[in-house]
């Protein structure tokens, strides 16, 4: 999933209960910590350039570690549960972290960024449909357009 569909995502199901730019920042925080921090870097650097993913060999390393640890229910749940003993309130508006992998599990193909869920216990993954395709993009869309309405409505 794209990462400001992940944003919406977090903020409409998990922002609800007075966090809203926490959950915001929580599900867009995985892609954040893995691709953001390359985009950045390459920015600054003046090597951005904008003609879809780039070549998987150009990646480096450290991506692809930061993009393990930060797509891991292990991970995700272990920092949720060290936070919600000091701060309940943050940890709610955290859960857009584990939603967001959730997301990203069935939408990522082993060929680029498959999503291992319990990383570092496994290495599963599983290849799933890309999230680009119309069939997932769409009802991506409408899921979130629903979704914002419903809160508009219910408060």
């Amino acid at each position: 999933m794209d990462t400001f569909s992940h944003a919406l995502w977090g903020k409409g199901l998990f922002g609800y209960r007075g966090k809203p730019w926490m959950a915001l920042f929580f599900g867009a925080m995985p892609d954040l910590f893995s691709f953001g921090i390359l985009i950045s870097m390459r920015i600054l650097s003046g090597e951005f350039w904008f003609g879809g993913p780039p070549p998987i060999e150009s990646i480096p390393w450290w991506v692809f570690i930061n993009y393990d640890i930060s797509h891991s229910f292990v991970s995700a749940f272990l920092c949720i549960s060290i936070v919600y003993r000091y701060r309940k309130d943050l940890a709610f508006a955290m859960l857009g972290w584990p939603f967001h992998i959730l997301l990203d599990f069935p939408f990522h193909t082993k060929a680029f960024f498959p999503t291992k869920l319990l990383w570092p216990l496994t290495d599963f993954s599983f290849d799933g449909i890309p999230w680009s395709r119309p069939e997932i993009w769409f009802p991506n869309l409408a899921g979130i357009l629903v979704l914002f309405i419903y809160r508009k409505y219910k408060s």
